[in-house]
């Protein structure tokens, strides 16, 4: 039986067993590559972010209040809009760090309220290293100095946007609880 199958991949025929194998293994490649992407990209979705009760019952009723989720424009900013980069490698590097959210939802570090509530400093502190460490690199992609009328803002961001700019500050030194309440706790100085 392994005679035959060697004889088959190696006899007169052989150029057409190897490209039937390129083909079907081409079609396989791009039907796991789409599925892996369509994926990747459901992971994206509001639905998909509040489907678990943590989220849900805890920042997605915060996020809701705020202009992210209902504006004058009618733009709405998601869940990966401030928490998943655009760019596929930082993407795909930020899923696998998402694994460890995973581990925490099984094992129930924040399954209640007040867990979560116990737990939101730490929380909120690793996203916004996570953010200075990218220089607000999601904010930026709606939002940039370079594109923004100073004279149109009220008069406090009027002030400090050109200080920030200046000081080679980035979006998250000022802005921390922009779309969810600031955790107990949390000291802001200005």
């Amino acid at each position: 039986m392994i005679g035959k199958l060697w004889s088959w991949f190696w006899g007169p025929t052989a150029r057409y067993g190897w490209g039937a194998i390129f083909i079907v293994g081409g079609i396989a490649g791009v039907i796991f590559w789409g599925g892996f992407n369509t994926f990747m990209e459901y992971t994206n979705t509001l639905e998909f972010c509040v489907s678990c009760h943590e989220m849900r019952d805890t920042v997605f009723p915060e996020y809701k209040k705020t202009v992210h989720f209902t504006n004058r424009t009618g733009v709405r900013v998601v869940c990966s809009d401030c928490h998943v980069p655009k760019d596929w490698t930082a993407k795909l590097v930020r899923k696998v760090q998402a694994s460890n959210e995973l581990y925490h939802k099984v094992v129930g570090t924040i399954d209640t309220p007040e867990k979560f509530e116990a737990n939101r400093l730490a929380l909120a502190q690793r996203v916004w290293a996570s953010m200075e460490a990218t220089d607000s690199r999601e904010c930026r992609n709606c939002h940039s100095f370079e594109a923004m009328d100073f004279s149109l803002q009220a008069r406090r961001p009027q002030d400090k946007h050109p200080e920030a700019m200046e000081a080679g500050k980035t979006c998250i030194n000022c802005h921390q609880g922009i779309a969810h309440k600031l955790p107990a706790g949390y000291d802001d100085d200005d």
